[in-house]
This record gives C-alpha cells, sequence and structure tokens, in this order.
C-alpha cells in the first residue's frame, strides 16, 4: 500500500536520508537547515550528531563516507563558507560510500546576513549540484544524491532554500535500503586520500574528468525534462521557481533542471530551439542563464527578474508583465486588511533574556561593541543600541583586536555566545591572547543555541540524540587558551557585570566576563517565571526602565503629577521575573521577588 504523508521540504530530506540508508550525519544548526537533523536523528539505526561548527560537521560525513558508510553534512548556505576547505579536498578525493552536503540557501535573508547563491560552490568544487522543486523531490532526490555520489565517486551538493525547506506538500514514503552492516578495514590508499602536492597533482585530472563524465550523464538525468506547450515562450527553471514558473506561465514550454551543475548543454539546446523566446526564471544569481549565453544562446533572466531577494507568484507575475510577456490582467489584486494597518512589531530580545542586563551595561558605558550571530545580536535595537558591528560566526573577538591593532583610541568590547563560542570564538580569543591585544570578551552563556530553536552544543551536557555528554565549562576552556583575567558571573547582576566591565576596561590585557544563566524560553528557566509589579505610589515615571527595551514594561495611563510624564505598568503575561528592573530602579518602585538573590545587594 502507497503511504502519503504531508512533509516539509527538511523533513522529506531526512525521510530521504534514512531511506538511503544513510549511517552517520552531521550539522551546525541553522535557519533554513535545522530541521533536517532534528528528524533524521528521530530515525532508528541511525547516527546523528550537533557538531560544534559545519566544517567540523563535514569532515565527520567525509571520516564516515571513506570507513564505507553513506553519511551527509548539513548546514545553511553561509555554513558552507566555513565548511568550504574540507569541501574542497573531499572533492579532490572521493570516498569509500556517499557523500552528501546540503546547503539551505536563505533567499530575502530571513534569518541571515546575506543571500548568497552555493550553487557557484559546485561549480568551484566540481561536484554535481542537485535542487528539488518541492517536497517528494527533496526526498527522492536525496536519495539519487547518493547514488550518484557512489556512480561518480564525487560528492554531491543537495542545494535547497527556505521556501523549499520550511513548505509542506505530499511525500510518497518508502522503505529503508538497508547497506551492508560488516564493517571493512578503513582504507589505506594514500594516493587517493593523502592529499600531498605530489598527490593532488595526480587527483586534479581525475576531478575534471570526473565532472565532464557527470555533464554527459545530466543529458539523461530523469529529474531533467521537457515540458513542451505552447512554443511561443520556453522558460529554464528550477527549484522553487519551477512552482512559480507553472502557476503564472501554466501554457509556456519549460525545461525543469533537477540537476543545475554540471548543465545538460544538448538538452538546453534542443529546448531553446523549439521555442520561439526563451528566458531563464531562477531565484538569486543569474546562474543557469550566464552559462546559457556563454552557450551562444540568446535569453533573458536576471534583465525580467530581480537579482535579489525571494521570488513568488507575485513577484514573477509583476516583472513579467514589465516586461511585456503579460497583460496586466494577468496580476490579481492583493487582498487588503480592513481598519487601520497594524502596528511595526520590530524583533526585540525576549521578555526575561539573560542578555538585556549585559547590553544595558553596555550601553551605559558607550563602549564600542563588535557583536556575533546569535540572539544576542538584538542588542542592536533600540533602546539598548549596544551592538556595533556584526558580521559573521566568530568574527566578534576577531574585528575588536583588528580595531584596537589598528590604532583606534577606545577599548573593544566583544560579544559571543557561548555556542558561537565554541563554534568559531575560541581561535578568535587564543589570537587576541596570543598577540596581547586588551579588548574585552564577554560570552553571553545561556546554556544553549538560542536562535535557531534550542538545540544542545557542547556546554549542555546532552546530544541531538539526547544521549548525557561531558559539559565543556567555559571558564576552565577560557583559562587554558591564556587568560588570567576570567570571571563568571549571573547573567542578571546588573550591579556585577558593570563593576567588572569597569575594571577590566582598565586593564592592559585580554580579559573575558563569561555571564550565565538560562534562556529564558527553556524549561528549567520557565519554572521559575514570578512577575513583578509596579509601586505606582512610588514610580514617578523617570523612564529608566524603559530604557531597558523589555516587552513586558509597558507605559501606563497614570501620569506623575509632578512631572507629568507616564509611570511604568508591567504586563504580568509577559514578564519573567529576571529583576533586570527592579535592580535600576533608583526609586525601589518594582519590589524585589521574596527569594531574589539581589535584595541583600539592594538594600
Amino acid at each position: 500500500m502507497t503511504v502519503r504523508q504531508m512533509l516539509s521540504g527538511n523533513e522529506a530530506i531526512a525521510r530521504g536520508m534514512w531511506e538511503a540508508g544513510v549511517v552517520v550525519a552531521s550539522a551546525y544548526p541553522g535557519t533554513p537547515s535545522t530541521e533536517i537533523l532534528e528528524n533524521f536523528a528521530r530515525y532508528p539505526n541511525v547516527y546523528a550528531e550537533w557538531a560544534p561548527n559545519e566544517k567540523v560537521a563535514l569532515d565527520v560525513a567525509i571520516g564516515a563516507a571513506y570507513a564505507g558508510r553513506r553519511a551527509l553534512a548539513a548546514m545553511k548556505h553561509v555554513g558552507l563558507n566555513v565548511a568550504a576547505d574540507s569541501l574542497m579536498y573531499a572533492s579532490m578525493t572521493g570516498a569509500e560510500a556517499g557523500l552528501v552536503i546540503v546547503s539551505a540557501d536563505d533567499p530575502a535573508m530571513h534569518s541571515s546576513q546575506n543571500e548568497q547563491d552555493n550553487r557557484t560552490y559546485a561549480r568551484f568544487a566540481r561536484i554535481p549540484c542537485l535542487e528539488p522543486s518541492d517536497s517528494q523531490e527533496a526526498k527522492d532526490l536525496t536519495v539519487v544524491a547518493f547514488e550518484l555520489s557512489e556512480q561518480f565517486d564525487t560528492p554531491v551538493l543537495l542545494r535547497v532554500t527556505t521556501r523549499i525547506c520550511h513548505s509542506a506538500s505530499p511525500v510518497e514514503l518508502g522503505e529503508r535500503c538497508e547497506r551492508s552492516s560488516q564493517t571493512s578495514p578503513f582504507p589505506r590508499n594514500p594516493a587517493k586520500y593523502v592529499m600531498v602536492p605530489s598527490n593532488a597533482l595526480r587527483r586534479h585530472p581525475v576531478m575534471e574528468e570526473r565532472i565532464r563524465a557527470i555533464a554527459d550523464y545530466a543529458e539523461t538525468f530523469p529529474y531533467n525534462r521537457i515540458e513542451l506547450r505552447d512554443r511561443s515562450l520556453g522558460i529554464i527553471t528550477a527549484g522553487v521557481a519551477y512552482q512559480y514558473t507553472r502557476e503564472v506561465f501554466p501554457d509556456a514550454s519549460v525545461l525543469k533542471l533537477g540537476m543545475t551543475w554540471p548543465l545538460p548543454e544538448g538538452l538546453i539546446r534542443r529546448f531553446a530551439a523549439s521555442v520561439d523566446r526563451l528566458i531563464v526564471l531562477e531565484e538569486l544569481d543569474p546562474f543557469i542563464e550566464d552559462v546559457v549565453k556563454r552557450m551562444g544562446i540568446p535569453c533573458q533572466g536576471k534583465d525580467i527578474f530581480p537579482l535579489t531577494g525571494e521570488l513568488d507568484p507575485y513577484v514573477v507575475r509583476l516583472s513579467a508583465i514589465q516586461a511585456g510577456l503579460l497583460s496586466d490582467a494577468a496580476v490579481p489584486s492583493i487582498p487588503t486588511l480592513e481598519g487601520d494597518p497594524l502596528p511595526a512589531r520590530p524583533p526585540v530580545l525576549c521578555p526575561g533574556c539573560p542578555h538585556r542586563p549585559t547590553f544595558y551595561v553596555l550601553n551605559k558605558l558607550k563602549v564600542p561593541v563588535n557583536g556575533d550571530i546569535g540572539c544576542y545580536t538584538l542588542g542592536l535595537v533600540p533602546p539598548l543600541s549596544a551592538i556595533h558591528t556584526c558580521g559573521c560566526m566568530g568574527a566578534g573577538i576577531a574585528v575588536a583586536h583588528g580595531a584596537v591593532q589598528a590604532g583606534s583610541p577606545e577599548r573593544h568590547v566583544a560579544v559571543i555566545g557561548d555556542s558561537t563560542f565554541f563554534h568559531t570564538g575560541i581561535p578568535a580569543l587564543i589570537n587576541v591572547v596570543y598577540n596581547q591585544s586588551p579588548v574585552v570578551t564577554v560570552i553571553l552563556d545561556n546554556r544553549t543555541t538560542g536562535m535557531t530553536g534550542h538545540q544542545p552544543n557542547p556546554g549542555t551536557g546532552h546530544t541531538l540524540q539526547d544521549k548525557p555528554a561531558p559539559t565543556i565549562e567555559i571558564e576552565p576552556l577560557v583559562r587554558a587558551c591564556g587568560v588570567k583575567q576570567v570571571r563568571t558571573l549571573s547573567a542578571f547582576d546588573v550591579t556585577g557585570i558593570e563593576k567588572t566591565l569597569k575594571e577590566y576596561l582598565q586593564l592592559n590585557e585580554p580579559s573575558v566576563l563569561i555571564v550565565q544563566e538560562p534562556c529564558a524560553l527553556l524549561p528549567e528557566a520557565r519554572e521559575r517565571w514570578q512577575p513583578l509589579e509596579v509601586n505606582l505610589a512610588q514610580c514617578n515615571g523617570c523612564t529608566l526602565c524603559f530604557r531597558i527595551g523589555c516587552p513586558a514594561i509597558l507605559k501606563s495611563d497614570e501620569l506623575d503629577e509632578k512631572t507629568g510624564r507616564p509611570k511604568a505598568q508591567i504586563d504580568p503575561n509577559l514578564c519573567t521575573g529576571c529583576e533586570l528592573c527592579a535592580q535600576i530602579c533608583p526609586r525601589h518602585a518594582i519590589p524585589f521577588r521574596l527569594d531574589s538573590i539581589f535584595l541583600r545587594e539592594a538594600a
């Protein structure tokens, strides 16, 4: 009996991994790829892990494939930048079993710092790239990717985008392909697997010949197909753009590509010759379009459709009308909401977030703060306004060091989360110590990988598959890196944080402050939630509590008689009782909890 199930693209990839007989999978969580490993980890007879970073994840998958077991590494698009070194050597060596890398690209940057098109990595590394257009293909092409990897002795890049990752469609489920459970000796083949220059020189021609053979195979690849309809317009497309093509141009002829590198030049030429006008519809870079033009085939693409941002049917229709491909009547009216427009809702740190006190203090100190990727990047949002740079994972510490060495007259603070510190912060901190830079590093340890949905990391004490694990304590690790000035405080100890930072900013050596409290949304934190209240008789509307940017603190309708300013009130449905506001209130108008650890200090 055929079993169908509604699956997101990420769930479908996880299912495809299991059906393909994948034994080992490794990843670092990153939207929109996170759910792939979270779902795969639930299948029986598999090993799945969160690695400290994407390079480690890919090296783990490579090692498993060298050992003869099908393996996969998953990451978001910028994660492949971190793993690029490993991708390049894996392309040179090949493996003993199937090796697949999932790159989840993020057009429109829903939760990313850029919108790069990672099909370029496939061309750069001389490996095939597959692109599913729905969840069924996400599952099927995952299985095909492993077969292709083993047929041609190559890693395979499976490129998906946010819309494919997070949209759901029906998927026909299959059975697991159980491969031999017998372990074989690890290969002793230095000429293939040891990439010293002499061996690499011999492997390079093999790699180039391989990609030419895959290009021949692409001509008959079953997921590259021509759909002939009205021949006045032909569209070459791939991925989710295929769905928009069928919706907006239902009568057009289509060349749908499931393999977008290497491209099937013969198939493209035959299709182009069969239509009167040729366009390419693809998200982000003119990747296919450039190849088609280099083949000498006239076509249009990014002169019609946007080069940046995410496509959708409305954008495609509007672009087509402006190019004269469709009439104005083809664009349906967009429904509008009745009444006043909804108020803006900028992203903010959650009520009770343990990062907020640190940013409140940093804002007071008026020092340049070099940030990093994580929830705490929201420290840039007013009224905290305490992040001044943010580039990529692990960059903050090294950027601060670079500014100091360039002669910046101010003392620099770098902030980084616990998971990001394990990811790429440690080498940057070692560099600060080695070169004796007086950078103050604040490690915001909320005991989880917060921004992507509370995944465990080396400091949490358990693994992706919920097995107990050693907890890597950050303070001893920092001391082992050579930092002598290290202190760990409660993330809600405003007085202690301010005092320590002022002290460290006077030092002429590296220093690290670790502020530690669990994320407000973790179960152990939620158990301690206890809303606070404002004593309106004491409050004079000084506005200081508004400056911490807590969504639970609101302006009341009651005005202070002397100042005429609105007094504060606290939403009990949002307040967690973190007591940051109670600590900074100069009139003690927000009473501490009875079990407060700050009562003695306040007195």
